[in-house]
């Protein structure tokens, strides 16, 4: 199967195929309102109105699995990314991204692209961060290496011009090396 053969519901509730972005490079990724990594908002705003003109997309999809930190409804959402974040890419409805009630766009981006740990990032706040999310999550589930479902919020997936998915990204991962993969993809 091809990513081009998913679909997901807009905020309007109409649904989008992903053949929508066809020939684009797309950063698919998992948010919350109330998160640490909000501030990646900022970076991949940055990356969106850096590379949008040269074929980037970026689909942001809402979730409240990790510690209840999405409670609000869609619409708020909307109201609070565009406000207090300034973001301007795609946003589609909220979403599960594990699980029996997963989007099964996550569930292909995940068998294309498993989990191979965290990573590392060179700020401090970010190294801390990566350590409670590590430590939590072997609190939870002392298995979670294991397993190839989303860890925590901002994971982010990166789709070729081709729609090959070519890259998973944890949360706790430099940005640095997201925007490293997503300009050599648009030179390609």
């Amino acid at each position: 199967m091809s990513i081009y053969e998913y679909k997901a519901k807009n905020l309007s509730g109409q649904e989008v195929s992903m053949s929508h972005y066809k020939g684009q490079v797309m950063l698919i990724f998992n948010s919350a309102t109330h998160c640490g990594f909000t501030p990646q908002y900022d970076d991949i705003q940055r990356l969106f109105d850096k590379y949008h003109k040269q074929g980037l997309s970026v689909l942001e999809f809402p979730c409240n699995q990790f510690g209840n930190q999405a409670p609000e409804d869609d619409q708020e959402i909307e109201q609070i990314c565009k406000v207090r974040f300034g973001v301007n890419y795609d946003r589609f409805k909220k979403v599960d991204v594990n699980g029996a009630n997963e989007l099964p766009l996550f569930d292909y981006l995940k068998s294309q692209q498993g989990f191979k740990g965290f990573g590392t990032n060179k700020k401090v706040s970010d190294k801390f961060k990566s350590f409670a999310v590590k430590a939590m999550l072997a609190i939870k589930n002392p298995d979670y290496k294991n397993s190839n479902d989303i860890k925590w919020n901002f994971t982010k997936f990166i789709v070729d011009r081709q729609g090959n998915v070519v890259a998973r990204f944890e949360p706790t991962q430099d940005m640095n090396e997201v925007e490293t993969c997503i300009k050599e993809l648009l030179t390609q």
